[in-house]
């Protein structure tokens, strides 16, 4: 059955028509726009000298025999008669022209931007030079051509030859101004540079006949020294009166009067910055590198693929609840001498706010204190009040609605604040209060912290993370890690293996069930965190983002190892479960992922059923300001996940607190049926795919197996007891150590190590126990008994 719906739902895309032409169609496309602009230009010319030849041939074309004189026979005759005599004449020619600038376009490959603007002026163009050849040429009609003629002729009729030549002149200024940036103050100022440089001409001409006549006057005196002094009367004017009266002569002194001439100030130009030459000719050459390329033909799922979920008619307003809902809480506060001087109700899908103003006088912690009363009024579940709602001078009241609607994951896809959302990594949630669907970037928060009590909605909240990145972003632009301890939550995942998944080299199965598999693949991501450091060093880049773009524009060198790199996701379920069994080897490598890993694009998404402090530590919520908080079973709860209250409140079934640090928002989470996902993984796993998932760098755990020998003294202290449980169990695994004697993941693995260097257990065979070489106790205490002596 499979089968047959992957290949009914791949008929539709076969009809798909694209008007974009590939490559090879550019350059064939092209060049025969070139070759018909060449042959119409020698066609139009040799029109003027062999068109009274060629009338004739006009009614024989059918005639192979007949030859026309046109250079093109009577292909010329005919193209260029209906141009150049039936349509626009002289200005005809701008045709081939137009012609040849589109093909050119496409041969090269040039960005078309601007193309069609030329075609629109291109037209206006000849029509004007039609009419005007007709207006000033109506004798010579193979000028203007019928065209030209018959417009000439028909606005003569209506405005006479005055309005046809003002018509002309406001065209001609419009296409001036439009295409040349005509304007009055560039024709002035074109005078008055031309007069400028004149004047500056006849200035220069002036300055040079005054030095020579000044060069001229220069005088050779004889004084007692013996020695001639020289005397320029340009360039010392004040020791020339003196020196002309001892020694009697005249000279004519140039006056100095202010000069009218322009100061004209010579702009230098700016030199150009030189651009990283060998990057801006690979991007010529070939473009920007496209990482999609390789899945380039990758469809995204389809908006079909969800159910509607019977949300298409909207919320239901019901007049009567509101009404009676509003008279309880007035009659609630009244009982208790609050006042009320103005109430509002905003209605969400399935809470409705009632916005409260008191009267003058009234403390907001009066109000707060009656929440479980006004709860007791309306006896509803999941009131809560908000005292006072941040940027509102206003007191918030939670109610919830009688006929909540539900909140499908079709309606958030599909909205236009999702689709049109600017974001690398854009995640719909659901629906506010005010019914305004909730879009968060997670490349901005950068982690997320999710808790809730069971069946409150915290799998269908994972999915529809996942699903909104999966309706986004391309297989090459992010990669998940899922771990999933329940082993059926994110089991439909595996169909996108080679898609969207990222695993450890020697794993078999993508998505992580097993939990001590799950330290070898932090510690993994540890090292791919470093590696991607350490690029972004090279490169010179503070964040994936920006590496990313040097990287497009061909300006880092895949040779140094430089590649693209897509965001990883990592999603663990239960991780309560998981800080039971690991622990603090958990721990440590969660809490330097998440306080180093933004800038390289590993983000972190983490659900627990307990929100407990022992499961949610101080250093991971420092590093988790993201977080959601489904319906929780105490108040307490509510503290470790959100720092305040408010969750044990909700009403469940997708009712969700978010907060990123600031304000806390109550949303309707939107459902995601798992049918719908099995439809998208389904979808997107027919495909074409990578060879394999996405790898992540190699890790080897402590219990690998490494062969060293162990000197007994340096064994640990706990040696003995994990033999004698290993033989007993006839089963060689780290995990039993650690479940029978509680140790830590790392203390099992290095007593293993010890056990096989001993002798008792066999080297590690993967995913499977080790072989126990010790058959029984008593072989057991022979053998360490051999080893002392």
């Amino acid at each position: 059955m499979a089968k047959k719906r992957t290949k009914s739902k791949s008929k539709p895309a076969k009809k798909s028509f694209s008007l974009k032409l590939s490559k090879q169609n550019k350059i064939i496309f092209g060049s025969l726009l070139i070759v018909l602009s060449i042959a119409l230009f020698f066609s139009f010319i040799s029109y003027y000298f062999t068109w009274q030849e060629d009338q004739s041939m006009l009614t024989e074309f059918k005639d192979r025999n007949a030859e026309a004189s046109n250079l093109l026979n009577k292909f010329g005759a005919a193209v260029s008669h209906f141009f150049m005599y039936k349509g626009f004449g002289l200005a005809s020619f701008a045709f081939p022209l137009l012609l040849a600038v589109t093909g050119l376009y496409l041969f090269l490959g040039l960005d078309n931007k601007g193309l069609i603007g030329k075609w629109i002026w291109g037209l206006i163009g000849i029509i004007w030079i039609s009419v005007a050849l007709g207006f000033f040429a109506m004798e010579q009609p193979l000028l203007g051509g019928l065209i030209g003629y018959e417009m000439n002729d028909f606005l003569q009729d209506y405005t006479g030859k005055i309005g046809v030549f003002l018509l002309l002149l406001f065209v001609l200024t419009v296409i001036l101004v439009r295409l040349f940036n005509f304007s009055p103050e560039g024709i002035a100022n074109f005078f008055r540079s031309q007069k400028q440089s004149l004047k500056a001409d006849f200035s220069t001409k002036k300055t040079t006949a005054t030095k020579e006549t000044i060069t001229e006057n220069s005088i050779e005196l004889s004084t007692e020294s013996e020695e001639p002094v020289v005397i320029d009367t340009y360039t010392h004017k004040k020791d020339i009166p003196p020196l002309q009266q001892e020694a009697g002569l005249d000279v004519n002194l140039p006056k100095e009067e202010e000069s009218d001439i322009d100061l004209k100030v010579e702009k230098v130009k700016e030199e150009k910055e030189e651009k990283n030459t060998t990057a801006a000719k690979l991007v010529k050459d070939f473009g920007e590198f496209d990482p999609k390329l390789e899945l380039g033909n990758y469809k995204f799922p389809p908006i079909d693929l969800l159910e509607p979920h019977g949300a298409s008619g909207g919320i239901t307003i019901n007049q009567e609840e509101l009404e009676e809902n509003k008279n309880r809480i007035v009659g609630t506060l009244k009982n208790y001498k609050i006042g009320i001087a103005q109430i509002k109700a905003t209605i969400g899908p399935t809470v409705t706010l009632y916005e409260i103003v008191p009267e003058a006088g009234v403390r907001i912690s009066k109000i707060k204190n009656l929440e479980d009363d006004i709860a007791l009024s309306l006896a509803a579940l999941g009131i809560r009040i908000i005292a006072p709602i941040p940027g509102k001078g206003t007191i918030g009241i939670e109610v919830p609605n009688k006929n909540a609607t539900v909140v499908s994951m079709r309606s958030v896809i599909a909205s236009n604040k999702f689709q049109k959302a600017e974001m690398e990594l854009p995640i719909a949630f659901g629906k506010t209060i005010s019914n305004e669907t909730f879009v968060v970037d997670l490349a901005k928060m950068p982690h997320m912290l999710m808790a809730g009590a069971t069946g409150q909605g915290k799998s269908v909240g994972l999915n529809a993370v996942i699903t909104s990145l999966l309706y986004k972003k391309h297989p090459a632009e992010i990669k998940f890690v899922l771990v999933d301890p329940k082993k059926v939550e994110l089991t439909l995942y595996n169909k996108i293996e080679r898609h969207f998944l990222a695993k450890l080299p020697d794993s078999e199965d993508a998505i992580i069930t097993d939990n001590t598999k799950v330290i070898n693949t932090l510690n993994s991501l540890c090292i791919e965190m470093d590696n991607r450091y350490e690029l972004l060093k090279t490169a010179m880049v503070r964040n994936i983002k920006e590496y990313n773009v040097k990287f497009k524009e061909r300006k880092l060198n895949p040779n140094d190892g430089h590649k693209f790199l897509p965001y990883i996701v990592l999603v663990i379920d239960e991780f309560a479960d998981l800080i039971m069994t690991a622990g603090k080897e958990v721990e440590a490598p969660i809490a330097r992922l998440a306080q180093l890993a933004r800038a390289i694009g590993i983000h972190l998404i983490i659900a627990t059923q307990r929100p407990s402090v022992n499961v949610i530590t101080g250093i991971i919520k420092a590093n988790f300001p993201a977080r959601i908080a489904f319906r929780v079973t105490s108040k307490i709860d509510s503290r470790t996940i959100l720092d305040a209250q408010g969750a044990d409140q909700l009403i469940g079934r997708g009712d969700m607190l978010f907060t990123q640090g600031n304000d806390v928002t109550r949303l309707q989470c939107a459902f995601v049926d798992t049918p719908e996902v099995g439809k998208i993984t389904e979808y997107i796993g027919s495909q074409r795919a990578y060879p394999d998932a996405h790898l992540l760098p190699e890790y080897v755990g402590e219990d690998s197996g490494t062969g060293i020998d162990y000197d007994i003294a340096d064994r640990d202290a706990m040696f003995r007891e994990a033999a004698e449980v290993i033989v007993n169990a006839q089963q060689g695994s780290a995990s039993l150590i650690q479940r029978k004697l509680k140790l830590g993941y790392n203390r099992a693995g290095r007593i293993i190590d010890q056990l096989e260097a001993a002798g008792i257990v066999g080297p590690f065979e993967g995913s499977k126990a080790r072989q126990v070489l010790v058959p029984d106790m008593f072989s057991l205490e022979q053998l360490l008994e051999n080893e002392t002596k």
